[in-house]
Parts: structure tokens; sequence; C-alpha cells
């Protein structure tokens, strides 16, 4: 292995990046200096060493094979020399490192440049994506004792569909059934979950059953959703805050403007702070359908979220704050991410509104070893058929 890092410092310095080069050329120089200086390595190794070399001139370095990577979830980078890589929700260590620091800070600076994004030490948290929609977050030092810190949630090649997470034992197929019909005749769907618990899969999911006819808007932090097969589809994405700390466009303000554009349904990535508010009043104001996602540990302290969330935007009193989350959201499913690394649908209620102080769900599919329905009638069923909307 010392080897070959040697070889491979001496195929970098031999390398002549002083001019515009094509990807063609590129690769034919690194053959032919792999072919000549490659000594008794394999052909097997040589074809490694020349990616490599590829890779780090023109690529993400060792990032590249990991990205490459379909079975790699998630990539996890704490400093150059610590990569950890979770496949089949097993984490491991990689064998793989940077060549140094500074060749990591490069690394982040073109995967912040590609989404139009900036992080440094004035600035050094920034959540950004890749080409394919991998989904990345940046902490640079001093913040990250360590070094920078960058982890990637990857995403399918392939969107999933319901299919797929039947097949994966997510949900059962009485489930789905149950959720498409929730979808297509228009309740307002709230998904929470911890970390990793597939949130915004799902959601994708959901979205696949929203009538292709409608006019449909995704408004994220950073774009992840990939709804497919709708046609009047406007996304929408934040932008950051510039050198003069000016010109930031956030999830409220993006709200806000999308209600003037005649949607039929409001899609809000994931909400985290006082958008809450905004969401919440367009699911209040005829845009039936809406959806969206949020981290908590069970439907109850979603709700307790998105309490602290609308009094961080308003001053408000709490039973009025209350009311609202009631009167907006008709569906909360919880997702969790069992021991195993599997992801799963824990619990479908129904929001029944504000019981006293508190807001009353009503239980329809309960997680207890597998997904099944508690016998509980949705309190808007009719004879003959799963729901009307209310």
């Amino acid at each position: 292995m010392k080897l070959q890092e040697e070889l491979k410092e001496r195929l970098v310095n031999g390398i002549d990046l002083t001019r515009d080069i094509s990807d063609e050329e590129l690769n034919e120089t690194i053959a032919a200096l792999v072919v000549r200086e490659g000594g008794d390595l394999s052909l097997k190794e040589k074809i490694k060493l020349s990616k490599e070399l590829y890779n780090s001139v023109r690529g993400l370095d060792v990032l590249q094979e990991l990205i490459e990577d379909p079975d790699i979830t998630e990539i996890m980078i704490n400093g150059y020399e610590d990569i950890f890589i979770e496949k089949e929700g097993r984490i491991s260590r990689f064998k793989g490192m940077f060549s140094s620091g500074e060749k990591l800070k490069d690394i982040i600076q073109t995967i912040v440049a590609r989404a139009n994004k900036r992080v440094n030490e004035a600035s050094p948290i920034v959540d950004t994506r890749l080409p394919d929609g991998s989904r990345v977050n940046i902490v640079l030092d001093p913040v990250a004792i360590n070094g920078p810190v960058v982890t990637i949630r990857k995403f399918p090649e392939r969107s999933l569909t319901m299919k797929d997470l039947i097949e994966k034992g997510s949900i059962t197929p009485e489930a789905a059934k149950f959720l498409r019909t929730l979808v297509e005749r228009g309740y307002n769907i709230f998904i929470s979950g911890g970390t990793g618990s597939g949130k915004t899969t799902f959601l994708n999911v959901l979205s696949n059953y929203i009538p292709k006819g409608e006019r449909v808007i995704t408004i994220e932090d950073s774009a992840e959703l990939q709804l497919m097969g709708i046609e009047n589809l406007i996304r929408m994405e934040c932008r950051q805050k510039n050198a003069e700390n000016e010109n930031e466009i956030s999830i409220r303000d993006l709200i806000k403007a999308s209600l003037r554009m005649r949607p039929d349904r409001i899609v809000v990535g994931e909400v985290r702070s006082e958008e809450a508010l905004d969401m919440l009043q367009a699911m209040n104001t005829g845009h039936d359908g809406s959806l969206s996602t949020g981290h908590a540990n069970s439907p109850a302290d979603m709700f307790s979220r998105l309490e602290t969330m609308v009094l961080m935007g308003c001053d408000m009193p709490l039973r009025a704050v209350k009311s609202q989350i009631a009167s907006a959201i008709d569906i909360m499913i919880h997702l969790a991410r069992m021991r195993d690394g599997s992801r799963k649908v824990v619990e479908i209620s129904e929001v029944k509104g504000l019981l006293g102080d508190e807001i009353g769900l009503n239980p329809l599919f309960i997680y207890d070893g597998s997904l099944r329905r508690t016998g509980n009638e949705m309190l808007n069923a009719y004879k003959g058929d799963y729901c009307e909307k209310k």
C-alpha cells in the first residue's frame, strides 16, 4: 500500500495540469504513466491506480469511489484521515483517506461551488447537494475541532416506489392502500421521525399518489425531492446570505411566495424553525393535500416541536398555536429506524383536533412487530370507503 501511495504521488507530479486538457486526453496521459511507472503492479492494481489518479485530478478524490458505490447509503468524513460508510444499515470504517487536510478542503470547495453555495471560516456550516441529488452537510474547522466534517446522505439512482417499501417490509399493503386514498383525497399529511428514519424517501413515495393534473410546489432548504409524473411542478430552494450578510431567501419567504402561484398542493421538504407557522397557515387556507416532514421521536413530540417552531416566529397564545396545528394537519405518519438498520412506518394516526389543552390523536395503524390496523375508525369515515375529506 505504501508503494502504491509513493507511486501515486510520482504520477500526480508527472501530470501536466498547467493547461486545459480534455477528460480523454487526461485518461490517456494517466494510462501511459501507469504503464511506464507501474513496475510489478498487476493489471487490476494498475486499473485501480489509474482510476484513483483520475479522481484525484478531476473527480472528488477518494470520495468519488464511495459516491459511485450504489450499496453505500451514507458517507461520514471526520477530518481527512477518518472516513466511515453505511451499508445496509451498518456503519463501518473505510480503509482509504485523503492525502491531507488541504486536499479535503479543496474537495469541499469543489462540492459547494457546484451548487453555487459557499462555506468558509466566517460561515462554517452549509447544507448543499451533489449533482446526483445526494444531500451534503459540511462543518469546517475550527467549529469542527478534529478538522472538516462532511456527511453525505445518498439516494437511490432509481426513485423508490411504494411497492419497493412493501417488499422491504417498511409498510404493509393494507396501510399503503390506505395512505394512497388519503393522498388522492387531499388530506394534509405530516411525516415525523428521527434522523435517518427515511422521511424524505417516504415523502417522495407518497407524492407519487398526487393526481397528475394538479399544480404542485416543492420548497426545500436543499433540493432533494424527486417528484415523478407531475407536469405542473415548481421546485424552489432556499438561498444563503452573501458575503455582506444580505440577500437570503428563507423557506418562510418561499412559502409566502408560493401562495401567490396558485398551487393545489405545497410540499415542504422539512420544517425546522419559524416557517412552521407559514406552512400551517397554507394548509389552513385551501391547499388541501399538502405534505411536510419534521424531526421528532413520536407524533406527540412532533406536536411539541411544531408549537415551539411557531412561537419562534410569532407572539401567539399557546392554545391558539395548538388550534392551528390541530386544524391544519389531518394525518401524522411516524417512521423509525430499527436496530437492524431497517426503516419502518410505526404509526399512522388521525389528528382528532384540540381536546382540552392537548391535540388528540386517533391511532389507525400501530407497529408491534408488524404494522397492524388498530380497529379504530376514522372520525371522518363513511360506510363503504376508507375516508372522506372533512
